[in-house]
């Protein structure tokens, strides 16, 4: 169990690239087989020590709000951060949340990141050192997809790389040996945030991380392992990270499905009504939709409208 008791769970963002899920639900509040992601991370905290927490808010708060709470039925303590006019981005956020979290040393996990990485490891390994910052890493077999960390032979943060824009099989072999991805947990010291003015939007990578490696080695420091991650930045991540996780389930609270409705291989977020000899194929159903009897969907985003379901099209399964 880590001996970490604070973390601030990212959770602002806009989540453009996940709409029109995101027009229903803040991206972390979006459930993953049944269960909003966010709780999800919570209770996986918890069940590691964690006590006290702090959510920043900014796009659709109330969606957030409504599925943590104070945090007490999942056994923590959780206050939240408000980021207006603006989102404060992966620096101005800590920093902004600092008065409120009240603690020297503490987790910052992406809100929108599942993952089942070692923190008592990651926490020790920080401990052991003297960075303010230490990265969970995981060797970065996309870079197509995702921008690199780059580390030296020590495991000291080194640099950044962008993702390649059109990789070769030379370019992402090359790129497979010096580079990590990052997987959304990472402990953090107050000190590294200090500089900046509260209410200041910043970046951490490509921002204050880059400018603390300047200025110090071993400043921020990775922690590389094989640990899983699932990403949901897009349809198509959040897809298959609810295939990752259907053993689970696929219906969230308050779903009525006629026994005469046929339903396979789709997503049914809450109060959910599937009206009788309807047809749902590879759907994803949000908040409150009610499918009107013999309606036939399929490979389809349904949200609710006034006058029924407004469809637009899961695109990217193939097949």
């Amino acid at each position: 169990m880590s001996v970490l008791r604070h973390a601030i769970v990212l959770t602002a963002g806009l989540g453009t690239r996940l709409r029109p899920l995101t027009l229903v639900r803040a991206k972390p509040a979006i459930p993953v087989a049944g269960q909003p992601m966010v709780r999800r991370i919570v209770r996986r905290l918890a069940d590691d020590g964690v006590t006290d927490l702090v959510l920043n808010l900014h796009h659709l708060p109330h969606t957030l709000s409504a599925v943590v709470g104070d945090g007490s039925d999942l056994g923590v303590s959780v206050r939240y951060s408000w980021e207006q006019p603006a989102v404060l981005g992966s620096a101005g956020g800590p920093r902004q949340a600092l008065p409120i979290l009240g603690a020297p040393l503490f987790w910052i996990i992406n809100g929108d990141t599942l993952t089942d990485a070692n923190l008592t490891a990651i926490a020790a390994a920080h401990l052991a050192s003297d960075a303010l910052v230490t990265l969970a890493l995981v060797p970065n077999l996309e870079p197509h997809r995702y921008g690199g960390v780059l580390l030296d032979d020590e495991g000291r943060v080194i640099g950044f790389a962008r993702r390649l824009a059109a990789p070769s099989p030379a370019a992402i072999e090359t790129r497979h040996a010096g580079s990590y991805h990052f997987i959304g947990v990472q402990v953090a010291c107050a000190d590294a945030f200090r500089d900046l003015a509260p209410g200041q939007p910043a970046n951490s990578i490509g921002g204050v991380y880059d400018q603390l490696i300047a200025s110090r080695a071993g400043a921020v420091r990775g922690f590389v392992s094989e640990a899983r991650f699932w990403d949901v930045g897009t349809t198509m991540d959040y897809w298959k990270t609810n295939l990752a996780f259907r053993e689970e389930g696929i219906a969230g609270r308050r779903v009525t499905i006629d026994p005469s409705a046929r339903v396979t291989r789709s997503i049914l977020w809450d109060d959910v009504d599937i009206g009788p000899e309807s047809t749902l194929d590879e759907c994803i159903v949000t908040d409150g939709v009610s499918v009107p009897a013999r309606a036939t969907y399929r490979r389809a985003i349904l949200l609710r409208g006034e006058r029924g379901p407004i469809a637009s099209p899961l695109l990217g399964l193939g097949g």
